[in-house]
């Protein structure tokens, strides 16, 4: 089973959305346009949140073992 992890390949800002994407098997730029939509709905606090915990959360793809 594949492991989450922030992708170095396909990164805008850390990686996190690249790297989901990459886990799920779907485009990186549809994900990211639904991200910029949920995030523009809800605001900061909901989706900016999550996207920086998943930063320090999800290992970056050179560290993993």
């Amino acid at each position: 089973m594949n492991k989450l992890i922030r992708s170095r390949s396909n990164r805008k800002l850390a990686g996190v959305l690249g790297g989901i994407s990459e886990r799920i098997g779907m485009d990186s730029t549809l994900l990211r346009v639904l991200y910029l939509v949920l995030f523009l709905f809800t605001g900061f606090f909901p989706m900016g949140l999550l996207y920086i915990l998943l930063i320090f959360i999800m290992p970056n793809e050179g560290n993993y073992r």
